[in-house]
């Protein structure tokens, strides 16, 4: 068990709180203006963990922090004499969830990684409706056009939290059919929403999540879903995204670089929640 002092936790708080400061201005601005953005607005209405939650310093299992009467009363945590650390009682009250996350990410990074999918669960969530998600920008084909790319291509979604919202006709088209149940099965280091999930499930272990790693997935899903956006049929060029054309062989091998970029980026991450999972899962 490592022990910090007040002087040192507080020093790591303060700087953990800033980095959030800086990540998170541009959202807060436009959210006081009542300015909804497509792209950015994704991590903070899609995922449940608001920018007050993400400004806590967690230091994650293993320390002790001194003079840390703060911390009283936080879901998580024990305060014994002023000094804080992750509740063994709340760990266990919920090694169920734990053990299932646990499974889900070793399942994926034994996995092999995917590249064939170019982002086509964007397009399929508009094919063949006039309801579309983002209905303040235009498609960038017009309906008829993002339904041919549609037509056009195999779907091959492996992620269920992607595959859920295609649309009625498009759900058929995909060569696969993912169930809550079988996501351990089909889950793949490929996918941009799996590696996305990667902050959904460090948000989910909080607060045994260190703050250092909360956040790194945190920014590896803000650059992935601005890949998952500019591929989508979308045309959103007045916010200053350029597409990535998937409908093209340049935009698909475009794609498919920035994709492999990022299964590179997350595997390390997800193989730190993993042995987050084992240490809270060690017998107590």
């Amino acid at each position: 068990m490592k022990t910090l002092t007040a002087t040192e936790w507080s020093s790591y708080a303060a700087d953990h709180a800033a980095r959030v400061d800086v990540l998170l201005a541009d959202h807060l601005d436009r959210r006081r203006r009542r300015e909804p953005h497509p792209v950015e607005d994704f991590l903070f209405t899609y995922y449940p963990t608001r920018p007050n939650q993400l400004r806590v310093w967690h230091p994650g299992p293993g320390v002790r922090l001194l003079d840390a009467a703060s911390y009283d009363g936080r879901r998580g945590y024990q305060v014994v004499d002023g000094t804080a650390s992750l509740d063994p009682a709340e760990i266990t009250r919920r090694s169920d969830s734990i053990t299932w996350i646990r499974r889900l990410l070793s399942a994926t990074l034994d996995r092999q990684p995917q590249f064939g999918c170019f982002g086509l669960h964007e397009w399929a969530m508009v094919y063949r409706t006039p309801d579309v998600r983002h209905d303040s920008w235009p498609l960038r084909l017009g309906a008829e056009g993002t339904d041919q790319v549609v037509e056009s291509h195999k779907i091959a979604c492996s992620h269920f939290d992607a595959f859920r919202f295609f649309t009625t006709p498009a759900r058929p088209r995909n060569v696969l059919q993912p169930t809550r149940e079988t996501q351990p099965v089909l889950e793949q280091g490929g996918c941009l929403h799996a590696n996305m999930d990667l902050y959904k499930w460090a948000t989910k272990l909080m607060p045994f999540t260190p703050s250092s790693l909360l956040l790194e997935c945190f920014e590896l899903a803000r650059d992935i879903r601005t890949l998952d956006m500019r591929a989508s049929p979308y045309d959103l060029a007045a916010l200053g995204y350029s597409p990535v054309r998937i409908e093209t062989p340049d935009g698909k091998a475009e794609y498919t670089t920035a994709q492999r970029t990022f299964a590179d980026r997350a595997r390390p991450l997800r193989h730190q929640l993993t042995t987050l999972c084992d240490e809270l899962l060690k017998p107590r």
